[in-house]
């Protein structure tokens, strides 16, 4: 919905990133357009295909898939630095390994793969020179937010799926046992520890509407409408507390159409609502440089 609110040429760019991202994420995972994991016994085969079409993508080369060549038009017209695309794909590579956090950094250093990444990308194809630093630090949080928010809602799924992105330092602070953390006998810890996730894509998400003074009206009006839908899963797991997986945390589209007309007053006056001067707080994690 958010996409929408941008200008033609700069949604369907959106699109054609999008395209790829969620290409990708179904090749990883064994998904149909998002749908149900079922699980890969050949990630890194599946990996390593991906690299090469990514590859021949940014070379300009044909792959006959229309996702990847899509992504490759995108990213040549629009000047989009190939690190980023690389730095997703090492996401990818994580999964892969049957990878699994032990601290918070390991956490967040995940979700700059598989989301703030992307988020360096999309300001980069709204307009953001490669060169502005700081305003890609704030799209980058803006990813670790709603990967954040996803990590919090997902728990159930992941653990069906054979994964768990939360910390194992967190899990014993709980005394949860790893791959225990869906059993009613741990709920209670669960609910805190999904409430320390939406605490921090909270932080993120604050931080993020900092960059949207840096973005035209339209894709500052979009950002920001997608930063209110994405962070209400975030709160409504919070709001659920331990009924949080009994049912799947989706935002309605009444609130979804109430953000959209909320970021559109929001774009006026938001370089001093949320000055591009303000640092960051310093207990934010820093996405990697170069």
């Amino acid at each position: 919905m958010a996409s929408r609110l941008f200008d033609r040429q700069t949604r369907e760019r959106a699109w054609l990133l999008y395209a790829w991202c969620r290409k990708c994420d179904d090749i990883a995972d064994g998904q149909d357009h998002g749908g149900v994991m079922t699980g890969v016994a050949d990630g890194q085969v599946r990996l390593a295909a991906m690299r090469a079409q990514t590859d021949a993508a940014l070379r300009g080369e044909a792959t006959g898939d229309p996702a990847f060549d899509g992504f490759g038009f995108v990213m040549r017209e629009c000047a989009i630095p190939a690190r980023y695309a690389h730095d997703l794909l090492e996401g990818f590579a994580l999964d892969a390994q049957d990878w699994r956090p032990v601290t918070e950094a390991d956490m967040l250093r995940y979700c700059y793969h598989v989301a703030g990444a992307v988020g360096c990308m999309m300001a980069v194809l709204m307009g953001v020179s490669p060169e502005d630093e700081a305003t890609l630090d704030r799209a980058c949080d803006l990813g670790l937010a709603f990967q954040l928010a996803n990590i919090a809602r997902d728990i159930a799924e992941d653990q069906q799926a054979g994964r768990c992105y939360l910390p194992q330092q967190w899990l014993a602070e709980m005394a949860i046992p790893p791959g225990s953390q869906m059993e009613p006998a741990f709920r209670p810890q669960l609910t805190l520890l999904a409430g320390r996730l939406t605490s921090l894509a909270a932080d993120y998400e604050a931080s993020a509407r900092h960059g949207t003074g840096s973005l035209p009206p339209r894709a500052a009006w979009a950002v920001l409408a997608a930063a209110g839908i994405y962070g209400d899963i975030a709160r409504e797991v919070a709001r659920r507390g331990e009924r949080a997986w009994d049912a799947r945390v989706m935002t309605p589209k009444s609130e979804k159409l109430g953000w959209v007309c909320r970021a559109g007053f929001q774009i006026f006056g938001r370089s001093s609502r949320w000055p591009a001067s303000a640092p960051r707080p310093p207990h934010l994690w820093t996405r990697p440089r170069g």
